[in-house]
């Protein structure tokens, strides 16, 4: 057989297994579709669970939020990819402590990948103009409409001093923890009414 058409079969066969695990990551059936109240209640409760994860894990978060003039929490932004990789999630706008409506977040990478993942994103706005801007938008994404500084973490484990002064800063939690590394360049924030 030649090496074409082995590379050929190689291929269409990784596509073939990469779809089907994507489409094994589905828990949902379509009869099972949540009510709107139910939807937004579910995302209520997660989002929550995120914050206290995010208290219990890093030192001085919640003096963080507790300070800031609004946090984004995405509590579960889902992602799978082959070759081409896509995220996707939903979650709300906090305002003093309150629900200040819904949004969902998405982005899209190429390159050598493999598998699926789950992560918690987490926006912190410290200043009523960057959150002023965000809330304006129609359509917001990370690196065009503002510079998002991904949180770091001092020796202690505690927040960097220097990213506390930036106007919005992220925390990306994965499994293991808070995730230093990840970028959130490109991802698209738009507002939903689930």
């Amino acid at each position: 057989m030649r090496k074409s058409t082995i590379r050929s079969i190689t291929t269409a066969a990784m596509i073939a297994v990469g779809g089907l695990s994507l489409a094994a990551c589905t828990t949902t059936q379509p009869h099972q579709q949540p009510t709107s109240a139910t939807e937004r209640a579910s995302i209520d409760t997660a989002t929550n669970a995120a914050l206290t994860r995010l208290y219990n894990t890093v030192p001085g978060s919640a003096e963080l939020v507790a300070k800031s003039a609004g946090v984004l929490v995405f509590p579960s932004v889902v992602g799978g990819s082959f070759v081409v990789g896509a995220d996707y999630g939903k979650g709300a706008l906090l305002v003093g402590g309150k629900n200040a409506g819904y949004y969902s977040t998405s982005s899209a990478s190429i390159g050598l990948q493999a598998g699926a993942h789950s992560k918690s994103v987490i926006y912190v706005f410290n200043t009523a103009e960057s959150l002023a801007k965000f809330r304006a938008s129609n359509g917001w994404t990370v690196g065009a409409d503002a510079n998002v500084a991904v949180a770091t973490l001092g020796a202690n484990g505690s927040v960097d001093t220097q990213t506390i002064q930036a106007p919005v800063v992220s925390f990306v939690m994965n499994n293991a923890g808070v995730d230093a590394g990840v970028s959130l360049q490109g991802s698209k924030i738009t507002r939903i009414n689930p």
